[in-house]
């Protein structure tokens, strides 16, 4: 029996990086779909749950993804919405990579020291990946900023992420690199996880910054966005600051994708979201 997996894409172009990993994560098929929304999916989602009997549903699986985290988890609930009792696959929302790059990051940065009651600022965190670390640090005892250059984005970020986790988060306004150096002043963590390509903070704003333990720039795309560090720091010492850069925690980002994958299809009731993902990225660190 096939190990088939629909990817699910809120873009009108289904994400080619998911398509690879879906397949190295033991697919034998994947089928991308883009343009879904939660109102356009009932017949695909019906074609995965009726067609196999009970022992072998769990051979077919879907894969939410897509670039805008609100339209991937829209899209995640109205699948899970259409399952009923004998009648389900596995699912598993990762847009962006909202849940295996953040979950990578924040258990890389938790190996190199404790997270409960660390001052964390995630810098230009409005994205899929800064609002999932900002919440996976907030659930492990941190207290927790989001920055972006505007504090209404901030705001709407923390008011988010309080929404689905229940967490307590800060916004904070930076937008320039010297502001951003400011509003680090106190952290122990700092984790970049702004645009490709733009640099947040220069190195005279973190190396003789006291307070700061780690910092980890998610951001694999010159310039980078901590000046000062590599892409492919692995928990490097620099300035007495241990340093992650994306590549570094990239290779566990891409074995927990691939993990996950594999797990879809154990039975046809796997639901791999931000809680669950997070857990085997700490086992695997």
């Amino acid at each position: 029996m096939k190990k088939l997996l629909f990817q699910f894409d809120t873009d009108a172009h289904p994400s080619s990086f998911d398509t690879v990993v879906a397949y190295d994560g033991g697919a034998d098929h994947v089928i991308p779909h883009g343009g879904l929304t939660a109102t356009n999916i009932t017949s695909l989602v019906e074609g995965t749950i009726f067609t196999r009997p009970p022992q072998y549903k769990k051979n077919t699986a879907i894969f939410v993804g897509g670039s805008n985290i609100d339209a991937g988890q829209a899209v995640f609930q109205a699948v899970q919405n259409q399952f009923f009792s004998g009648f389900q696959v596995s699912v598993m929302i990762d847009s962006n990579g909202c849940n295996t790059t953040s979950s990578a990051a924040v258990a890389k940065i938790a190996t190199s020291t404790s997270l409960a009651g660390k001052k964390v600022v995630v810098l230009a965190g409005t994205g899929p990946v800064g609002q999932r670390a900002a919440a996976l640090f907030a659930l492990e005892g941190a207290d927790v900023s989001i920055s972006s250059r505007h504090i209404s984005g901030a705001e709407a970020a923390c008011t988010a992420m309080k929404k689905r986790f229940g967490v307590e988060l800060t916004p904070l306004e930076a937008s320039d690199c010297d502001a951003r150096g400011a509003i680090i002043e106190h952290a122990n963590i700092v984790l970049a996880t702004g645009a490709a390509g733009i640099e947040l903070l220069k190195p005279e704003h973190w190396e003789n910054n006291p307070h700061l333990e780690v910092i980890a720039d998610a951001n694999a795309t010159p310039p980078l966005g901590l000046g000062g560090t590599d892409m492919l720091d692995k928990g490097l010492e620099r300035h007495g600051k241990k340093v992650w850069g994306a590549l570094g925690f990239g290779a566990l980002k891409l074995s927990l994708h691939k993990s996950c994958i594999k797990k879809l299809f154990e039975d046809n009731k796997q639901v791999f979201d931000a809680e669950l993902i997070f857990a085997l990225a700490k086992e695997m660190a």
